[in-house]
């Protein structure tokens, strides 16, 4: 199994119903729904069926509560607004008017126990994409959200490459569920917010283009010039006029005037990416270029005033690079005044599925393929690999598959070069076990739960509920808040768990919920 995580190889090693169970709650184990009902009884039976498909599920009592959440940035981390029609105050109607005002893009599914044509006509003109009838079954909850999920990614997809084209990309087009991105992307909107210097670290293909994108689009430089320049791109007898621009003549080549990426940036935002790979001599005039505001052609007579910000981006770290004597110390302190860390798609997993929802959804509509989903298999082969390229690897690896994919559907069989980097065979589909009529008992994780004992017999709840706890406890090394969020619970119901099943020892904490988790 290579490097496969316990609960990967603990999908593979299941077989028949069991295995139908686990693979069935993968597949939609990513997508936050807000539920909004004033109905209690509503909101809890949504709310379950939400949680046993593997979504994440917030539940309000009334729209403006809701209409706070969703303008708050990034939709309030919702993909999935499930609306009553019929409230109090603030109706379902009335919600969606004034969700179309605030120019909030999210799917709607609306419900309600009339189920009349004119209803369903109205609320659709009102812009809900899909319509329950109360009460809502399972299936048809489960094949709502599913499309839902799927129009929403291909709308963002869209949505951010025509923004980036017309360069009007912001940082609510960059949403993330990772905390280390999320910090980030709250240090782009601050940066944004002011003319200082920004710096962007991370590796390569992290996506540090689309936030300085986001940075000169947020800012008071919005709708003004962005010019990208890849330092490193630029061969070294170049740079200078490049950058600064040439006057006809000025050397052999030379055939017309060239104004120069600072000039053809002026009054907007000048990107340039790979600043380590700048040529001491140019560091030289980049600096009297910040310092004066004014650039020198090469050739030209006089200096030409330009009003420009400055943001620029390096794949190593800047700081040794000037400890080695290879990039000026003033040049540096004078670019990196707000530095701002991108993490790498190792360090963001919970970004992987939505990431891989959006590729799929655009190279999908761009090949013209009618490819619906991504397998359960697919997935979890995707979160398990370390993408040292990044997220610009896993959009290649993802229209790949697209090209490859032969079904409606991207298995795992589509993506043989990363099952091959985890230790699988580049041919081995990673598929779910054909039940057997006398299947032979496959050897499990040492971190699995036994459902029957010794004897064959189904073992009593509380044993399971105690294995479970402990096993959680363990895995995420006794963080509470972690615990408890990935077992569905509150942390008083954790820690009074802990105290009912006498784990308090494992849990190496206070059975208070006020402990630091």
């Amino acid at each position: 199994m290579g490097r496969f995580s316990p609960k990967c190889k603990r999908l593979f090693t299941l077989s028949g119903h069991d295995a139908r169970h686990v693979w069935g709650e993968l597949a939609h184990m990513s997508g936050t729904i807000l539920i909004v009902d004033d109905d209690p009884v509503q909101r809890r039976l949504l709310e379950g069926m939400a949680r046993r498909l593997g979504y994440e599920a917030i539940v309000l009592d009334n729209g403006q509560e809701a209409l706070n959440l969703l303008a708050s940035p990034g939709r309030g981390g919702v993909d999935v607004l499930v609306l009553d029609l019929v409230m109090p105050e603030l109706d379902g109607f009335a919600v969606m008017e004034r969700l179309n005002k605030a120019q909030i893009d999210i799917p709607v599914i609306v419900q309600t126990v009339n189920g009349s044509i004119d209803t369903v006509i109205s609320a659709m003109r009102a812009g809900a994409m899909d319509f329950m009838v109360k009460p809502v079954g399972p299936e048809r909850f489960q094949v709502s959200i599913r499309n839902a999920l799927k129009t929403d990614a291909l709308a963002s997809e869209v949505r951010r490459f025509r923004r980036r084209a017309a360069g009007t990309l912001t940082f609510d087009d960059l949403e993330s569920k990772s905390e280390a991105m999320k910090a980030a992307l709250h240090l782009g909107r601050r940066a944004a917010a002011s003319n200082i210097p920004v710096l962007l670290e991370g590796e390569t293909g992290v996506g540090k283009e689309l936030f300085a994108r986001a940075i000169a689009a947020s800012g008071d430089r919005a709708g003004r010039p962005f010019v990208a320049v890849n330092c490193g791109a630029i061969p070294g007898n170049l740079v200078e006029s490049v950058l600064f621009g040439h006057e006809k003549g000025a050397f052999t080549g030379a055939t017309e005037k060239h104004a120069g990426k600072f000039v053809e940036a002026d009054t907007g935002t000048l990107f340039l990416d790979e600043i380590g790979e700048l040529p001491p001599e140019a560091q030289v005039k980049l600096l009297r270029a910040l310092q004066e505001g004014e650039v020198d052609p090469v050739g030209g007579r006089r200096p030409v005033r330009v009003d420009i910000r400055i943001v620029s981006a390096t794949n190593s770290g800047l700081i040794d690079l000037v400890k080695k004597g290879l990039f000026r110390e003033d040049l540096y302190y004078r670019l990196g005044v707000f530095p701002i860390g991108i993490p790498p798609l190792r360090n963001r997993r919970s970004d992987i599925r939505a990431l891989a929802r959006g590729f799929l959804a655009r190279f999908a509509a761009e090949e013209g393929r009618t490819i619906r989903s991504i397998s359960p298999a697919a997935l979890s082969l995707l979160e398990e690999h370390s993408w040292p390229g990044n997220v610009r690897q896993l959009e290649n690896a993802v229209f790949r598959a697209v090209v490859l994919a032969e079904g409606d559907e991207l298995t795992a069989a589509e993506f043989p070069q990363i099952a091959s980097q985890l230790g699988m065979a580049p041919s081995e589909p990673v598929r779910l076990p054909e039940p057997q009529a006398a299947p032979a008992p496959a050897p499990l994780p040492r971190n699995a739960l036994m459902l029957t004992g010794i004897q064959g017999h189904v073992r009593p709840f509380a044993e399971i509920e105690r294995d479970t706890i402990a096993n959680a406890l363990k895995h995420y090394e006794g963080q509470m808040t972690e615990v408890a969020r990935r077992l569905g619970i509150g942390r008083s119901t954790l820690y009074r768990k802990l105290k009912e099943l006498d784990l308090e020892g494992e849990a190496g904490t206070s059975t208070s919920p006020g402990a630091a988790a």
